[in-house]
């Protein structure tokens, strides 16, 4: 998708302005500072009231009662507006107790100590609930409060059952920790709101609602594992309140797959927030593109300054696997926001990929100095440690993260990683699985997975795990590799033939190899070539069903990599092509020579065979056994040429 026609920026940035005013007001916090940061990222205008010149603020100094008009959340309806003048000291009080974390105190103010509580525990057949206040009840058995003061109320306490989940919650991967506390207040939350919503509709006044609560309605649905109509609120609530960024990070993670992407994209409004939509939900997707790029690039030109935006477009090239590109964009952001810790574990991702260890080193004392008790920082910290071959110590910060926040990603996964490197591969599959617990889109956790029961030697376990990645990254051909070798080790070679025939053709060009789980250098192989170690695994699935001529013919090509591709000349034959270098000798081409020499041998081409065994004694890798042969080829053919001879 893109921006067609002209919009008014002073429109657009009094409309997001208007936003961080209300998300605050609900203590929405991280959408009011991802709108604020994309509101000071609008480029000036000359004639913008809000960018005043040297006059304008001489004039002021001089006169107070000249200054710019500050924005006032208001009410356009006057029932709304009426009843949040009524509750403006209630309204404060209880706004003051969330900002200290007292949400059970909040929830109270508006509710009631009774309310408040956990629903489950209503008595029946008892008097009605006392509202505090003076609030009186409406047909809903809530009490009759604006829209702000409501959301305010049923949001503290469904963050109170957040809060209470995370003091029950258990030592990270203690015995007791089974990672299946829930919020206890989604359903009591979930019967308040749909008799809210019934209410109003059944009175007619389903226009005027504000959409907050259909914000909450489809959190609490999400949490309830209710799948589809929590998609339909968060799609409701997105039209009403288009610049509450939660909203669409919910719905984000509602996405299990990217061809759900464009069905979702036709039920949005089609303005510049469904735009920056669609390429943070590409992204979390794990999918990256020359027209994600582009679409970026489109938005960028409104947001020059967001952050935000910077960020999606390194992650994109980190995904994509791009890590010199990703690595250039962090460093432009570190350079321009050094205490903007967002992401920052993904940064430290690409630098242990790289092996940069002066630079990971540098970027978690930045981190430290900034906040040691970010999950982001104790991602970073870990994986420094890590890069040192400290694997305890990277644990213990990996532990810290989801002390601190249980559904980080990032560490569960990197958590994963060390114990496989300690050799404790049971608690790196607890670790995997509850990655994949916090999302089940994250192909890396599913890889993992399918690696860890591959080291247990159970390899239909490995398969469906393998299976699970290769569905979210289909062009990935590292995934359809790890396939083809589950299919050769329960002994079904025609399947893996077929699967690494699909790794071939899964991309351009091979994508850069790591080692099993994620540590050491890679090398980027040239594009345009076929990956030999993939027509080697296919030449030896051949040899095994004893089509030698097949597989023959795949070592050949195997061989032919190291020079590159072949090309039609202007005469229509075939030879190397000068624009791409192919990848010249490596183990894998070595023992498909070896291979072929033995094979030439057998079939009594010793001419053939010689010159391969020479090649190989020139920059082979398995010099030894091509001595070896030679010598016995030497012999057979002194012995051919003797009996020529003999009369």
């Amino acid at each position: 998708m893109s921006l067609r026609g002209r919009f008014n920026k002073d429109q657009l940035r009094n409309s997001i302005l208007d936003a961080v005013v209300r998300c605050s007001e609900r203590c929405l916090y991280q959408s009011a500072k991802w709108a604020a940061e994309l509101a000071n990222s609008l480029p000036p205008e000359s004639n913008n009231p809000s960018f005043e010149t040297d006059t304008d603020s001489s004039m002021r100094d001089a006169d107070p009662a000249i200054a710019p008009n500050p924005i006032i959340s208001s009410n356009p309806d006057p029932e709304e507006a009426r009843l949040e003048a009524l509750e403006l000291p209630q309204y404060l009080l209880a706004k003051t107790f969330f900002d200290c974390r007292e949400f059970a105190r909040c929830a109270a103010v508006f509710l009631g100590p009774t309310t408040a509580s956990l629903p489950s525990k209503s008595p029946k057949g008892k008097a009605k609930t006392s509202f505090p206040g003076g609030f009186s009840p409406s047909n809903n058995g809530l009490p009759a409060l604006s829209q702000r003061s409501l959301f305010l109320a049923l949001y503290a306490k469904y963050m109170a059952g957040e809060k209470r989940k995370d003091e029950e919650s258990e030592m990270i991967l203690g015995p007791a920790d089974v990672g299946a506390n829930i919020n206890k207040e989604l359903v009591g939350l979930s019967k308040l709101l749909e008799g809210w919503f019934a209410d109003r509709t059944a009175k007619g006044l389903e226009g005027s609602n504000q959409g907050w609560l259909e914000y909450l309605y489809g959190m609490v649905l999400r949490g309830s594992k209710t799948q589809s109509e929590s998609k339909r609120w968060l799609i409701k609530s997105i039209h009403l309140t288009p610049f509450n960024w939660g909203a669409w990070t919910e719905l984000a993670e509602l996405l299990s797959s990217k061809e759900e992407l464009p069905e979702i994209l036709k039920e949005l409004p089609q303005n510049v927030m469904t735009l920056v939509f669609h390429i943070y939900a590409r992204q979390e997707l794990y999918q990256s593109s020359p027209t994600d790029h582009q679409s970026l690039s489109e938005v960028q030109k409104i947001f020059p300054g967001s952050e935000f935006l910077q960020t999606q477009r390194a992650l994109l090239y980190y995904h994509a696997k791009d890590y010199d590109e990703a690595e250039s964009e962090f460093s432009k952001l570190l350079t321009s926001s050094p205490h903007r810790l967002d992401s920052l574990d993904h940064y430290s991702n690409a630098l242990y990929v790289m092996a940069n260890r002066p630079k990971l080193a540098f970027l978690a004392q930045v981190a430290t100095a900034t906040d040691k008790f970010r999950p982001e920082t104790c991602c970073v910290v870990g994986n420094y440690y890590s890069l040192k071959s400290e694997h305890e110590k990277a644990i213990m910060y990996f532990r810290r993260a989801l002390t601190l926040d249980r559904n980080s990603l990032s560490a569960w996964t990197l958590m994963g990683h060390e114990y496989v490197e300690l050799k404790n591969t049971h608690a790196a599959i607890e670790s995997y699985r509850r990655a994949v617990d916090v999302n089940r889109k994250d192909y890396r956790a599913w890889y993992s997975l399918g690696q860890a029961y591959e080291v247990l030697e159970m390899h239909f376990y490995a398969l469906f795990y393998f299976q699970r990645a290769s569905s979210l990254r289909p062009q990935d051909p590292k995934m359809w590799q790890a396939i083809g070798q589950c299919y050769d080790r329960i002994d079904r070679p025609m399947q893996s033939i077929k699967v690494y025939k699909r790794a071939l053709t899964a991309g351009t060009h091979y994508e850069n190899s790591t080692s099993s789980f994620g540590s050491g250098s890679t090398t980027e192989p040239p594009s345009g070539v076929l990956d030999p170690e993939i027509l080697y695994q296919i030449a030896l699935m051949y040899e095994k069903l004893d089509q030698t001529t097949e597989a023959a013919s795949y070592m050949e090509l195997t061989v032919a990599q190291e020079d590159g591709p072949m090309a039609e000349d202007e005469d229509g034959r075939l030879n190397e092509d000068p624009r791409v270098e192919g990848t010249g000798v490596t183990m894998t081409t070595s023992r498909a020579r070896m291979w072929l020499a033995r094979w030439e041998s057998t079939r009594g081409h010793l001419a053939k065979a010689m010159e391969l065994a020479n090649e190989l004694c020139q920059d082979g890798a398995e010099v030894e056994e091509a001595k070896a042969l030679i010598r016995d080829l030497g012999a057979r053919m002194e012995t051919e040429s003797s009996s020529r001879g003999t009369p």
